[in-house]
């Protein structure tokens, strides 16, 4: 257990990038509300207000969330292969530590931590930036920004998407682990080029599109199976009560049994298993770039 939380403790000390990205933009936000132009609407009954906090915490959950997925999907690409490049491997081969350890380590920290780090830092520019925003318009909407029950939702709907993202793009973080461990350079390009070229020989050899099905699936499904994107309500029976496309509601918003129980998210991690498997094996048998 030791080994594990030091190996996790490293890829923090070397990747200042998984706290200081999320610090960054979550102080440009505050800026951003501290000093920007406001325009809301004037807010004046509790359905209003409800939907308002539910808008602006989702909203704000919405811009971290794109940022961390660039990041860890950057992340997952380059951790193995930064250890060859810069011949750290070497010394991290000489320590009694397992290279199944070391991938596995990583994995947990591009999947689980980072979007961990990125989720506490939303839900505090959320709060920061509802207490600006309720100052400087207070006559428009004073403390509608700020409602209990719709931030216990968030919490749950943070929580929730980072489970199903773990499960559900386990085969890319796999993938992309399986290219950090063997490329010697270019690591994007190798992670790129075989899916491409893979789609464009079976449409013009075969004529058919199902490489392309899969990725398009896997990387762009995953709203379609982890939440009811056809029921925005926010209690049963009241309709669709949204803000610019925004559902008011989380309890409505998730399918959890849906996606727990879809062949393509339990296919998706066997065979994101089995990269990660795989680039366990690489990283056995190479060492330095």
């Amino acid at each position: 257990m030791n080994t594990n939380i030091w190996l996790i403790r490293r890829e923090f000390w070397e990747n200042r990038a998984i706290w200081m990205i999320p610090a960054i933009f979550g102080t440009l936000l505050i800026l951003g509300a501290l000093f920007g132009q406001i325009s809301i609407p004037r807010l004046t009954t509790p359905e209003q207000m409800h939907e308002a906090a539910a808008a602006y915490q989702v909203i704000v959950g919405a811009m971290f969330y794109v940022v961390m997925s660039v990041y860890a999907t950057w992340y997952l690409l380059d951790c193995l292969y930064a250890d060859r490049r810069d011949r750290s491997i070497l010394f991290w081969k000489s320590l009694p530590i397992s290279d199944a350890k070391t991938v596995l380590s990583k994995l947990i920290v591009g999947m689980v931590l980072i979007p961990l780090v990125y989720y506490a830092v939303a839900d505090a520019t959320a709060l920061v930036g509802a207490f600006i925003l309720s100052i400087r318009a207070r006559a428009s909407i004073g403390g509608a920004l700020w409602q209990p029950d719709v931030w216990w939702q968030i919490q749950v709907l943070w929580v929730y998407c980072i489970v199903t993202t773990a499960l559900w793009y386990l085969p890319i973080a796999g993938w992309l682990m399986l290219v950090s461990a063997w490329a010697k350079r270019a690591v994007m390009l190798w992670a790129v080029l075989p899916p491409l070229v893979a789609f464009i020989l079976e449409r013009a050899i075969v004529g058919t599109q199902v490489i392309g099905h899969v990725l398009l699936v896997r990387l762009a499904g995953l709203p379609y199976v982890a939440f009811n994107g056809a029921n925005l309500e926010w209690t049963e029976g009241k309709g669709i009560v949204d803000i610019d496309g925004v559902p008011a509601s989380v309890w409505h918003l998730i399918n959890p049994s849906g996606f727990f129980t879809s062949a393509d998210t339990w296919i998706g991690a066997a065979v994101g298993a089995a990269l990660i498997v795989a680039a366990i094996q690489l990283r056995t048998r190479r060492t330095e770039v």
